[in-house]
């Protein structure tokens, strides 16, 4: 099976404001060559579900597990993006918007350099989903939705915020204050159920989806 990667957009796409900015996708050193140097298929994972559903354990355990296996990775949390170029984006549907925008920007470039990129953000609505596959591509894009109820998830609380929220300290608290969309059938992302897997369940299935998705196949 041949490797396929997604065209760069044209230069026509970077009018406006930008209309003084020439990119040079065209002479860089192709993203197939850098897939076929690191021996892999470059994808972005995409985890999305309520904080304190396991997004983060599972996406360093999924990182641990295919660097072993020889895979170039790199991982974007949410909470690690917003020390630094997210920082001061705060919880608004306008701030959310911004801040899976840049994300998925950052996730597009480290696909285009050839790496296996897995990215742990809440990416509470479906219109913010649909932003990072847009910016992404469809074909590069995974999505896998780490479900465990609000309930739950205010029981294991890993990071006190819950109970932060609960004492008014938590503005635009997702799950309560702002809502969560659950993917639709129609989106197609791979369902983790973390209320009722055991960690290892949970990360044995993300896993075996990814490696037959990552899987390097010469031409």
């Amino acid at each position: 099976m041949k490797n396929v990667s997604p065209a760069q957009p044209p230069a026509a796409a970077y009018d406006g404001p930008g209309a003084n900015i020439h990119p040079i996708f065209e002479q860089v050193l192709s993203r197939a060559e850098k897939e076929k140097r690191l021996r892999q298929r470059a994808r972005v994972i995409w985890l999305f579900g309520l904080s304190g559903s396991g997004k983060s354990t599972l996406a360093i355990a999924l990182e641990r597990r295919l660097a072993a296996e020889g895979f170039t990775t790199h991982l974007l949390d949410g909470d690690n993006l917003r020390t630094g170029l997210n920082r001061g984006l705060g919880f608004s549907d306008a701030d959310r918007t911004e801040n899976i925008r840049r994300a998925a920007e950052v996730a597009r470039l480290f696909a285009q350099a050839g790496i296996v990129t897995i990215a742990s953000f809440i990416t509470p609505f479906r219109a913010l989903r649909d932003t990072a596959r847009g910016i992404i591509g469809a074909a590069d894009f995974f999505p896998a939705y780490v479900h465990a109820s609000f309930e739950t998830c205010a029981r294991r609380d890993p990071k006190g915020i819950y109970a932060k929220a609960a004492a008014a300290g938590v503005a635009d608290f997702t799950g309560r204050d702002s809502r969560f969309e659950p993917p639709a059938p129609d989106e197609e992302a791979l369902f983790i159920d973390t209320e009722t897997a055991s960690p290892e369940a949970a990360l044995g299935q993300l896993h075996a989806a990814v490696r037959a998705r990552i899987a390097f196949v010469s031409e």
